[in-house]
């Protein structure tokens, strides 16, 4: 075969790996989409709701990330198949992040 045939032929192929998704995929993505919201829900409720403690920031979204524990464990447990800790860290790491972030809106401190 000449190059000049096989190369457009690769370009086809190459282009169907990761072209589709299984439904298990999807429905592992939707149950991912789902235990994030769960979180930031929860996260923004309690953010919300210990801010007229008259705490500092960082107080009330530490108490917000540990109210919330538990939502922040299942998402690390649906998205994190492998069990992978860098990839718990940095999910509860994100959580932390999230909750000064809810905390700042609540105070009006932050756009959003």
């Amino acid at each position: 075969m000449r190059p000049a045939a096989v190369l457009p032929l690769l370009l086809l192929l190459s282009g169907c790996a990761g072209a589709y998704h299984t439904s298990s995929d999807g429905r592992l993505q939707t149950k991912i989409d789902t235990s994030y919201e769960a979180r930031d829900k929860c996260l923004a409720r309690h953010a919300a709701a210990n801010d007229i403690s008259g705490s500092d920031t960082q107080t009330i979204a530490q108490a917000a990330t540990l109210a919330c524990a538990a939502e922040t464990e299942r998402l690390i447990e649906i998205s994190n198949r492998d069990g992978d800790p860098k990839v718990a860290a940095a999910i509860r790491k994100d959580s932390e992040f999230r909750a000064m972030g809810y905390v700042l809106r609540a105070r009006g401190q932050a756009g959003g």
